[in-house]
């Protein structure tokens, strides 16, 4: 709150300045034109929808769910034998041996532990295959969705498909028409009123200093 109300007095103070500054008569030379403002066509894509989409991902997407398909089956086998080996545990009358319930907690505890072991397993290793796969198809889409952009004017090019807290959710733009840094110098140089400064002087090369001539001895009496 105090950064935005910051940015806004900066911005009311570089205002006023500048309407002073137009108001006030000339005492130097004419300013430069400032620059025209160019005309903005912005296209906006769901990139990662996209790259998804496309039948390249479809079929990538498809061919990993095949890969891991057998590994997901195993998984769901190991799942339903802990699942009945809980179900006896539960079904064991109050008097069943010690020794037979115990055997039988720690059967299911091993083949748990066992179970999410290949689970995380089988699930890093399915996200990692999906990554790399999306990774391939969407640098092919990036460049098709460039070259879209160029072809039909558009100067800016923004992801709304994103995360919502994307950290830059443009991905293309047209930087000789949209970039205006140097343009808003110019224009803050010619509100300022100030005049930049004058080149620095090359520095002089330091002088060696005389050698002193070697006084004389006095001759020996």
């Amino acid at each position: 709150m105090k950064r935005t109300l910051v940015f806004a007095l900066a911005a009311g103070l570089a205002t006023s300045t500048l309407a002073a500054q137009t108001a006030a008569p000339a005492q130097a030379a004419p300013a430069p034109a400032l620059p025209q403002a160019l005309p903005t066509k912005v296209a906006v894509i769901a990139f990662e929808q996209a790259v998804v989409a496309t039948n390249e991902g479809q079929r990538a997407v498809n061919e990993i769910q095949k890969k891991y398909e057998p590994k997901g089956n195993a998984i769901d086998a190991q799942g339903k034998e802990v699942d009945s080996l809980k179900a006896q545990l539960q079904a064991l009358p109050a008097n069943a041996p010690d020794e037979q319930r115990a055997n039988l907690i720690k059967n299911i505890d091993a083949k748990e532990k066992q179970l999410n072991f290949d689970a995380d397993a089988a699930r890093t290793a399915y996200q990692t295959d999906l990554q790399e796969a999306y990774g391939k198809v969407a640098q092919k889409v990036g460049g098709a969705a460039v070259k879209y952009a160029q072809d039909n004017g558009f100067t800016l090019l923004m992801n709304v498909g994103g995360q919502q807290n994307a950290p830059n959710p443009v991905l293309w733009f047209d930087e000789p028409k949209m970039d205006i840094t140097q343009a808003v110098i110019n224009a803050y140089n010619v509100s300022s009123g100030i005049a930049a400064p004058p080149p620095a002087a090359p520095s002089a090369p330091a002088s060696k200093p005389a050698s002193r001539p070697a006084t004389p001895k006095p001759a020996a009496k």
